[in-house]
């Protein structure tokens, strides 16, 4: 399929004038043959309203045929967004699993600009509308994972018009949703809150509408994390994350049925909050079944966050060798499934543990490395890079807060739900 619609050749457009004249001259040609028929007899007569009748029907034929080509061209139109689509979804269930993650991230690469330039020529009916979703909902996956929150509010812009040129309330409102990670990825929390609440005005009724509360529920915790990553120790940072405590509760308690994926996902958020309050026994208390359900699933990447995560905890209980080989382990598996931004964070875990023990070759190695694999620049990064260059005087830099877990773990439960249940 080719991304951009070809156009006219020369010789197409001198068959469209060619066929535009000949249907004046047979209009016209029509015209004349009735005015002499009328007033004729016999055979004259007859001849007139016959090749008229004959012209008539050769009209008709024309127009039956250039209708029948209309809807051709849109039965390929539909035919292509399906195919996207069925692709699409196919390789995002794979990404960030046993199942051709790497190949799954490889095929995200090669064929982003291609669905992108489908969702910006297609404008979907009715029937089409589930198909574009489904592609907004792969692409999606894509941008939180790399992460591209530019692209994400792009794709929310898209969706949004689709939904209201559709009349489907739920895809407008997990559009709003879809804006609000993207303005708490650009760090934009304001902004993020505002557009969660036009979501939750759009919100509408059955099983759907629970998975997208769930979903807002979870992205107002991460904002609220977000808050405290931003608070100086005191009441409103400790605010901020009880309040993401309890919006993680709702989310559980919110979800429309058994669902492994948002179970882990959800467990490692709650993890994230303990480890904001230094409660590293309680962190561990949701990362093991986190960790268990994870792999059960082959969901490596969520595996792999268990495991970056149960090293945090680790460290904090003082136990070095314990961490150091959790964020090794999880290093090798984000490696797998070429999820970059997890890897450099072990990457970065692992350097400063060799910082703080004072092997600077080691730790240079290490955070260079993990530089490479970010898209972003990050403080602590640079920090722990300028404390291994003077290794003999190692301040104390502390670390990045707990990686979160983002909510494309819906990427499965709103698949199953979004369709046709407006």
């Amino acid at each position: 399929m080719s991304d951009e619609p070809e156009e006219p050749s020369r010789t197409q457009e001198f068959s469209l004038a060619i066929g535009a004249v000949a249907s004046g001259l047979l209009t016209d040609l029509m015209s004349q043959l009735l005015n002499q028929s009328f007033g004729q007899r016999g055979i004259v007569q007859w001849v007139g309203y016959s090749v008229t009748a004959l012209l008539v029907i050769v009209s008709f034929l024309r127009l039956r045929s250039r209708a029948r080509r209309a809807r051709k061209r849109k039965q390929q139109g539909a035919t292509d967004l399906h195919a996207a689509a069925e692709e699409a979804e196919q390789w995002m269930i794979a990404l960030g699993s046993t199942a051709g993650g790497m190949a799954a991230a490889e095929w995200f690469s090669l064929n982003e600009d291609r669905l992108r330039q489908l969702l910006a020529t297609e404008k979907p009916h009715n029937d089409e509308i589930d198909d574009f979703a489904r592609i907004c909902d792969a692409l999606e996956a894509w941008y939180v994972r790399r992460p591209d929150p530019d692209a994400l509010l792009q794709l929310s812009d898209m969706l949004s018009a689709a939904a209201e040129a559709a009349g489907r309330r739920s895809l407008a409102e997990l559009a709003a949703t879809r804006a609000a990670t993207a303005f708490r990825m650009f760090g934009d929390l304001e902004t993020a809150s505002a557009r969660l609440s036009v979501s939750a005005n759009i919100a509408t009724n059955g099983r759907t509408a629970f998975a997208l509360r769930m979903r807002r529920q979870v992205e107002r915790a991460l904002i609220n994390l977000a808050v405290a990553d931003r608070a100086p120790a005191g009441n409103d940072r400790d605010e901020a994350v009880l309040n993401a405590r309890d919006r993680l509760d709702e989310a559980r308690l919110r979800r429309p049925g058994p669902d492994l994926a948002a179970d882990v996902a959800i467990s490692i958020n709650q993890a994230v909050v303990h480890l904001y309050q230094y409660d590293s026994q309680g962190a561990l208390e949701h990362l093991r079944p986190a960790h268990a359900h994870a792999t059960a699933a082959g969901d490596v990447s969520g595996e792999a966050h268990s495991l970056e995560l149960i090293g945090v905890a680790a460290w904090m209980q003082r136990n070095r060798h314990e961490a150091v080989s959790r964020w090794a382990h999880a290093a090798h598996l984000y490696a797998e499934i070429d999820e970059r931004e997890g890897h450099a964070r072990c990457l970065q875990h692992l350097g400063s543990a060799e910082v703080v023990a004072g092997n600077r070759e080691a730790a240079l190695l290490l955070l260079e490395q993990s530089r490479l694999l970010r898209t972003a620049g990050s403080e602590i990064l640079t920090r722990y890079l300028d404390a291994a260059q003077r290794i003999a005087d190692v301040p104390e830099v502390g670390e990045d807060p707990p990686h979160r877990k983002a909510g494309t773990w819906l990427k499965r439960a709103l698949g199953r739900f979004v369709g046709g249940l407006e």
